[in-house]
């Protein structure tokens, strides 16, 4: 993993984390933190976690570096 890819999936894991304190706490930690859902650096945070999102979505689809060398390694 680079590290692009390990960023974007730390911000991933942070929003998750904020999405599961809203549904079972009904506490927004992003927005206590940086002064309410409408403040610039909460929104700030949501699109690169939203960004985020959308860039791991692309590690869904990419084959992992072991997974192809165990596939090479049965063929031979």
């Amino acid at each position: 993993m680079n590290g692009l890819q390990r960023t974007a999936l730390a911000l991933v894991i942070i929003g998750a984390i904020n999405w599961g304190l809203i549904g079972f706490f009904q506490f927004d930690l992003v927005a206590a933190i940086f002064g309410g859902q409408d403040s610039a650096l909460s929104r700030i945070v949501y699109g690169l976690v939203g960004l985020s999102g959308l860039y791991c979505l692309t590690l869904l689809f990419k084959p992992s570096e072991e997974f192809e060398r165990e596939n090479r390694t049965e063929m031979t």
